[in-house]
């Protein structure tokens, strides 16, 4: 049986923005449930901003219901909060950093209760003194150690302190159902436990609630808000559609015409460090469509390389894991030690699992990265050549973290900045610190001819040594000691899997063999 299409003349109609409804009747219906949620208690409010296009749309529907209140009601503060992991997309960031400064002169003109915050992440927690200084792997879905230290602790910690001075917050984000079905799911669970309208309780956050004004928007509801009202703070909400122009694929937001149409502005920005993504589609767009972005392209590629240090598997290649299509990432074992961060060696499948970065390619990503801030530095546009890619207090953190956490008494850093930026580095001297000089080091290096394993738990034990010689109780000494020759103990990785491999065995058959009266016995007090 032929089945014949039937063409019934109906034309795809994409949803009319607001489901018909005109963009005034929303705005004065949305202002106004602003006003009643503001002045109903003297809970402080705090604004979630990114810069983008969401964040944009609900900080000005709130800037323009203030506005129509009477001075005597703008009494409670508004903390606009701004999350700069300094591993921004640095076009993004810039854009975010000057619309801070425009905001607070702004609010301070029209005397609303409006203010901006640029947060950041502690100087222990940022990207680099995470890789490059203690040595973490890049960021994967299974190890996404960066997003809980670059923007939950920074924002999360700031509303802790708005709730602990005042008992309360109430955090207004430009959160949307239509961004994704996960979101939706989540917002339609909190939902159910709103205590007062509009405002649902933080799952996270102990006396926070959540308010969503465009929860129910989309996309093109959000750029026809901003298209036809103009921004209220003196930023032009065109330049925030190039922006998003720019990072889309083929550069264009076309005119909605019908239902197979793209909407415009379904990019997402983030950081140009991302691992967490196959590629960073954002920036490669900026680049491509706009040519004075061109100065991008180390910051790309070095984003590629810390993806996959090895490069990528290539059709034909007998390694090629199964399944696998070409390109595919090759893995970056090679880059990390075999023990983990605190020298033990743990396995999984038979093999070691392996930790930090090995102090060589530690070592060669600051030399890239600094390198990198050199040429954008000397190439760049006049706007961006201050940019920071890392900054000195993190520097004087990675170099703290080299020379007393990890005993890499060499003291490379500075030689490595001075080689990729042509400047000496800006600190002073660990010499008086340290057991052995960098020459010393080097003599080291020569007698142990190679055996990396061994050079670097001597180095270790002269290093334990420097930090107890000073001490008028050494507790403590013998445990370190102890610990610096068992990280060393291995001849090479083979050795030292099967050295764990052995020992887990030979837990396994004690554990085996053990009566219910030994178990006792064991478990009993000294």
């Amino acid at each position: 049986m032929t089945t014949i299409p039937l063409n019934l003349g109906l034309t795809p109609v994409r949803r009319k923005p607001f489901n018909g409804r005109s963009l005034d009747e929303v705005v004065t219906e949305l202002t106004e449930e602003i006003r009643e949620l503001y002045t109903a208690d003297q809970v402080p409010w705090v604004i979630g901003y990114s810069g983008g296009k969401d964040s944009t749309a609900v900080l000005q529907l709130v800037w323009m219901a203030l506005a129509d209140l009477p001075a005597e009601q703008r009494t409670k503060a508004v903390h606009v909060i701004s999350t700069d992991t300094l591993v921004e997309n640095p076009v993004v960031a810039a854009w975010v950093s000057a619309s801070l400064g425009t905001m607070q002169d702004a609010a301070q003109a029209q005397s609303l209760p409006i203010e901006p915050h640029r947060l950041t992440p502690e100087i222990k927690d940022t990207f680099w003194v995470n890789l490059i200084g203690r040595g973490y792997p890049a960021p994967r879905p299974k190890f996404r150690w960066c997003t809980e230290r670059l923007k939950i602790k920074p924002s999360n910690s700031f509303i802790r302190s708005v709730v602990a001075a005042h008992g309360e917050a109430i955090m207004v984000l430009g959160i949307r159902k239509a961004e994704s079905q996960a979101r939706a799911r989540a917002m339609e669970k909190h939902e159910k436990r709103r205590v007062r309208d509009r405002l649902s309780p933080n799952a996270n956050l102990p006396n926070s609630l959540v308010y969503s004004p465009v929860e129910d928007w989309t996309n093109d509801d959000v750029w026809e808000f901003l298209m036809q009202k103009p921004n209220p703070w003196g930023y032009n909400n065109q330049d925030l559609l190039t922006m998003y122009q720019g990072a889309s694929g083929d550069g264009e937001c076309p005119l909605v015409v019908d239902s197979t149409t793209p909407s415009c502005g379904s990019s997402r920005f983030g950081c140009w460090t991302c691992t967490l993504v196959e590629q960073d589609k954002s920036m490669s767009a900026m680049i491509q469509n706009d040519e004075e972005k061109e100065w991008m392209l180390p910051l790309l590629d070095l984003r590629n390389k810390l993806d996959a240090p090895f490069g990528h598997y290539q059709e034909g290649d007998p390694d090629l894991p199964p399944g696998r299509k070409a390109p595919f990432p090759r893995p970056d074992k090679p880059a990390r030690d075999f023990r983990r961060m605190n020298g033990k060696v743990m396995l999984f499948n038979d093999g070691a699992i392996h930790g930090p970065y090995l102090q060589s390619y530690r070592e060669e990503w600051l030399k890239e990265l600094l390198q990198a801030q050199t040429w954008i530095r000397a190439h760049a546009p006049e706007h961006v050549q201050n940019i920071e890619l890392i900054t000195l207090d993190e520097l004087h953190e990675i170099r703290r973290i080299w020379v007393f956490d990890k005993h890499e008494v060499e003291d490379s850093l500075p030689q490595i900045y001075q080689d990729a930026t042509g400047e000496p580095f800006p600190g002073g001297p660990l010499d008086e610190q340290l057991v052995m000089g960098s020459d010393e080091m080097d003599v080291l290096k020569q007698v142990c001819d190679g055996d990396d394993l061994h050079y670097n738990m001597v180095r270790e034990l002269l290093a334990v040594e420097r930090k107890y010689r000073t001490m008028a109780r050494r507790s403590g000494l013998f445990q370190a000691l102890e610990q610096a020759v068992q990280k060393g103990y291995y001849d090479n990785h083979e050795d030292a899997v099967e050295f764990a491999t052995r020992k887990k065995k030979w837990r396994d058959d004690i554990a085996e063999n053990l009566t219910f009266d030994d178990e006792n016995e064991l478990d009993a007090p000294a």
